[in-house]
């Protein structure tokens, strides 16, 4: 199993502490869950620093723990993977960067509900960069625009310390989206970047994560 390769350069306006992975190819679902799991075993025992890896996946449908499984309407499209994280249904695919998220919160006050609020914080701020108005919803975790999903989070927290993370719809195939209700939000549109107008591709977008990332986080 390989390791993803870090290809971006560290940053001094960035959390020393933190280091950030880039996977330039599509990474299959179990091993990147694979990977995740060894990295935060690794930083709870003070082995490895805190880290925020940037990838794709193939398109793949993955279950969180509260999924209801009606809500998977096309069984047989895409492969579908059970996960520990919390959330429902979601979509993965090409266009769509991925941010795994692993961070020692015993180092960052210990409130889980503060980093999900931080995690939504850093998408707004990120959207923001785009001049794109992202929205919390009062009743559901995730990002939107114009009420239209454009991104979603879902974590999962080991010995204090967090994985999964947050997935942000670049210029996704949103057709890939049917096949689901996704996050159990029925008559919800999904959206992305490019269906707002925005021309990014994923370096731009990386350099805005991580620029966010550096204010809401660092």
């Amino acid at each position: 199993m390989a390791e993803p390769a870090p290809h971006l350069a560290p940053s001094l306006a960035l959390d020393p502490r933190v280091e950030w992975l880039e996977s330039a190819a599509p990474v299959p679902y179990p091993e990147a869950l694979e990977v995740m799991k060894a990295r935060v075993e690794a930083i709870s025992e003070g082995e490895a620093s805190e880290c925020v890896w940037l990838l794709e996946h193939p398109p793949i449908y993955t279950a969180g723990t509260s999924a209801n499984p009606s809500e998977l309407l096309a069984t047989t499209r895409f492969p579908v993977f059970q996960t520990g994280r919390g959330g429902r249904f979601t979509y993965h695919g090409p266009g769509q960067r991925v941010a795994y998220v692993m961070l020692d919160l015993s180092q960052r006050g210990h409130d889980v509900r503060t980093f999900v609020m931080s995690l939504e914080a850093w998408l707004i701020a990120t959207l923001a960069h785009f001049d794109i108005k992202g929205e919390r919803s009062p009743s559901q975790v995730g990002i939107f625009v114009a009420g239209a999903k454009i991104a979603s989070i879902g974590i999962r927290v080991r010995h204090w310390v967090s994985f999964h993370g947050v997935s942000l719809n670049v210029d996704p195939n949103l057709e890939h989206f049917s096949g689901i209700v996704p996050c159990g939000l029925i008559n919800t549109p999904v959206t992305s970047l490019a269906a707002l107008g925005i021309r990014a591709d994923m370096t731009r977008v990386d350099g805005a994560l991580r620029e966010m990332f550096g204010e809401i986080f660092g």
